[in-house]
């Protein structure tokens, strides 16, 4: 090593609170550079005659604190250069601080040793000021990379470098989405010295208080209320178990894989009923029983001790990082097309094809609908150059396939097995023209449907405003009640 950088913290507060071994080293080094003077410490240490070096000034250099933090480490590894410096830290070295978290990492390849000494890291005065035991459990959080999904509503949270109102302001609006506006949240600024300060506010007034700078942190009681965890993946998951588990549901503690193969695909036609409606809080409830369906197999293979959400959620993570080398990785593409190329060519390097599998058809699932699997047939054949260009020559099939439908029905006595397989060659003719125009005929077979349910509705209504029956009209009188659905469908108003 040619030289060596010592690291003290200046502990949390005033000079009450640095440690006699920090203060004495203080005393005797040469040279002594500061992140910054911003400290109560330094102030006092001022009068005792400490000179030193600061870095404030590359603070007003850049706009983003990872430039700050660079070139700090950058101008120490300098300075260490064959002589040992003393860099001082506020708190303690190792506690959120990015500064002395580069030096320690880049510390081989400058060839400069960089040795911790002690500091009072601020969480001693936090939990002293929040009269809080670490041992429940604590998370500490960086208030300006503050993001939803890290905070753990069960734990006690202390939310650090609360340092203006801007930051406690992008708090403020993280934990909206998570907690009560009136959450009761506490301020601590100045923690463990004389004029420590402790304000307890609602939530939605955290940014309000005008006590924010480089000694103001945050804490977020946990949540003792059930139901505000209802938003959190971790409670669902032991909801679930709780079903499953010892004194649960009967229904759900009997339920196979098999038995709940309809659910899932009840719940899923469900959801997309509610996508079709554009009905948001519909697509939230179905969703949620959709996530059920998958909650539930989870919980199955867990209690037979096969996998658990855990390997589902692993599994899709994986695929997902993996079938996207343009956004994971170093691979750039133009077009929609080029990353679906892309994603087949992936997908198809995932799987051994010598492996159970003799024909590309294999990759399509058995247990399909049968719409859905013509559908799918169609497309993987499509892949090999097995395909027509444009739907025109595809809807010259279906009419041929029409032509045999009509000439079987002419054939007396019927053969019901040769029929079905007509009326199954025209399905599948038809499904193959709306691939080839872009339209899933699961979504056009759909929208008929629902089509057939509001005119059909309407026939109904008719009827009971007549005040008789349907046995008491013809079909040509109804079919008239379902040529005004059709015109109110056209026009969007009622007949009268």
């Amino acid at each position: 090593m040619n030289g060596k950088i010592i690291v003290a913290g200046l502990g949390a507060g005033d000079l009450d609170q640095l440690p006699l071994g920090i203060y004495k080293l203080l005393k005797q080094a040469n040279q002594i550079f500061l992140r910054t003077k911003e400290h109560p410490v330094v102030e006092e240490l001022e009068n005792e005659g400490l000179t030193y070096t600061s870095f404030d000034a590359i603070y007003e250099k850049h706009n983003q604190f990872d430039a700050v933090y660079e070139e700090i480490v950058e101008e120490l590894f300098k300075e260490a250069n064959n002589r040992e410096i003393l860099y001082c830290v506020p708190g303690h070295p190792l506690v959120a601080e990015k500064t002395v978290e580069l030096l320690l990492a880049e510390q081989k390849q400058k060839g400069i040793q960089v040795e911790i000494k002690g500091g009072q890291s601020f969480l001693d005065a936090m939990f002293q000021a929040i009269q809080v035991d670490p041992i429940d459990g604590f998370q500490l959080l960086d208030a300006a990379t503050l993001q939803v999904d890290e905070v753990d509503l069960r734990k006690h949270q202390i939310i650090g470098q609360v340092y203006d109102v801007y930051v406690a302001s992008h708090v403020k609006l993280t934990l909206l989405e998570l907690l009560p506006y009136d959450y009761p949240v506490q301020v601590v600024a100045y923690a463990g010295m004389e004029k420590e300060e402790v304000r307890t506010v609602p939530l939605f007034e955290l940014d309000h208080e005008p006590i924010f700078h480089n000694l103001t942190s945050l804490y977020i009681p946990p949540v003792q209320d059930e139901e505000l965890l209802y938003n959190q993946f971790a409670t669902f998951k032991r909801i679930i178990a709780a079903l499953r588990g010892p004194g649960g549901c009967p229904w759900d503690q009997k339920q196979t894989h098999v038995t709940l193969k309809p659910y899932l695909i009840e719940e899923a036609y469900e959801l997309l009923d509610a996508i079709d409606k554009e009905d948001v809080d519909g697509m939230i409830e179905e969703l949620g029983d959709v996530l059920l369906q998958v909650l539930l197999h989870a919980q199955i293979g867990e209690d037979e001790g096969l996998f658990t959400i855990r390997d589902v959620i692993a599994s899709i993570s994986s695929k997902m990082v993996r079938r996207h080398p343009h956004v994971f990785g170093e691979k750039s593409v133009q077009s929609v097309d080029e990353v679906i190329s892309n994603w087949q060519d992936i997908k198809a390097g995932e799987k051994n094809q010598d492996e159970r599998k003799t024909s590309i058809l294999d990759r399509i699932e058995k247990s399909l609908p049968s719409l859905l699997k013509a559908y799918e047939l169609q497309k993987e054949a499509g892949k090999v150059g097995f395909d027509w260009e444009e739907a025109g020559p595809a809807l010259q099939k279906v009419k041929e396939e029409i032509e045999e439908l009509e000439a079987e029905l002419s054939v007396q006595p019927i053969d019901r097995n040769k029929l079905a397989k007509e009326i199954g060659d025209l399905l599948f003719a038809s499904v193959n023209v709306a691939r080839l125009t872009k339209i899933h005929p699961e979504d056009a077979l759909r929208m008929t449907n629902e089509k057939f349910m509001t005119r059909f509705q309407h026939i109904e209504e008719r009827v009971k405003q007549s005040g008789k029956s349907f046995k008491d009209f013809t079909l040509e009188e109804l079919d008239e009640y379902w040529d005004e659905a059709k015109k109110i469908e056209k026009h969007g108003t009622e007949m009268e």
